[in-house]
């Protein structure tokens, strides 16, 4: 009869040759980093809670930065830096500025680590490993689109736009030039803002993707036209911005708002009139796609292959409006409530 000693002698071997077996990355949780804009915006709140959850099943460990404001790039890279010495085998971001952080960027993939660029893309898109995004261009022109078939005569219009800043970063060109090509204006060249000499075409103004921005901006570009009647934002918040500021000139109800998010309190506003048409994206799906990928990276070595012949990874987009036309597929808000950022 075996001896208690060598049963447990046994035990022990068999439990080190189980564990011996496995990849180095299994038997410690994979680091993964997210870098984001800010930690306050809903779109990057809900992007976290997605990176979270993902890493949680994953039995990986999760690590966010991000800026005091939009823009705030400084931060951003002292996050990456701290990624990197702290030994994340990945970095997801969500770039304030894509050209200021190539540096940065360059140094974390020469360490070895994979990085993945979420929502907003870099140009050169191989700059980073992979993106998850947004088709951010076909986000603007759905909701430029459904503002010139809402309106009927265009030639009539008086447009603004209020965008992120004065950097030209993708995401916001995208969906500016987006929106403007999908109502029917000439956009020169879609890589660059305010080159159209478009006459229906008031102006544009940073918003920094906030409330408050987005009121300014509303009041200064109002105070220039107040025939404006057509009104493009970057994101929801700065939509919210805009109403509140259209409404204080009492014109609210004379003024399509467009705008690009689809988060839940965004399409509240669609179902309260406040935005006529939103384009929902899915930062939650972005996030969970992008833990997946590093942790497939730290365990194989595989980095992510896109087969679609794009150069990013198209995570979808969807128009959120109560008033659809024809020719623009559409969701409801009631539709849009039961998957906002879900």
């Amino acid at each position: 009869m075996m001896s208690l000693k060598t049963r447990l002698l046994g035990c022990a071997l068999v439990a080190a040759a189980a564990l011996a077996s496995q990849p180095a990355a299994a038997q410690d949780k994979v680091l993964v980093g997210l870098v984001t804009k800010t930690f306050t915006n809903p779109f990057f709140v809900k992007m976290r809670e997605g990176a979270e959850a993902k890493a949680e099943e994953m039995g990986a460990e999760l690590r966010s930065f991000a800026g005091a404001y939009d823009g705030d790039t400084g931060a951003q890279i002292e996050g990456i830096e701290s990624l990197i010495a702290a030994g994340a085998k990945g970095i997801m971001i969500v770039a304030s500025d894509p050209q200021a952080l190539t540096d940065s960027i360059a140094r974390a993939r020469d360490a070895g680590i994979l990085v993945i660029a979420l929502d907003t893309p870099f140009d050169p898109a191989d700059a980073v490993d992979a993106t998850f995004a947004t088709d951010n261009f076909l986000a603007g022109e759905l909701i430029g689109k459904w503002a010139a078939a809402t309106m009927g005569d265009t030639a009539s219009a008086k447009i603004a736009t209020l965008d992120l800043n004065e950097s030209q970063v993708p995401v916001d060109v995208l969906r500016n030039q987006g929106f403007l090509r999908g109502f029917g204006v000439d956009v020169k060249n879609v890589k660059v803002m305010y080159d159209e000499d478009d006459p229906r075409i008031v102006g544009g103004q940073p918003t920094l993707g906030a409330e408050e921005g987005g009121r300014t901006a509303m009041e200064t570009l109002f105070q220039r036209d107040p025939g404006i009647n057509v009104v493009h934002t970057i994101n929801e918040p700065a939509a919210a911005g805009a109403f509140e500021a259209l409404k204080a000139f009492g014109k609210a109800d004379d003024v399509l708002i467009v705008s690009v998010d689809g988060g839940c309190p965004g399409v509240q506003n669609v179902r309260d009139g406040v935005i006529g048409a939103t384009s929902m994206q899915f930062p939650l799906l972005m996030a969970s796609l992008g833990v997946e990928a590093v942790v497939r990276y730290a365990k194989t070595g595989e980095k992510p292959q896109n087969t679609e012949g794009l150069d990013f990874f198209n995570t979808g987009v969807e128009l959120v409006t109560d008033d659809p036309v024809e020719g623009v597929p559409s969701i409801t808000s009631e539709e849009a409530l039961t998957k906002c950022w879900g």
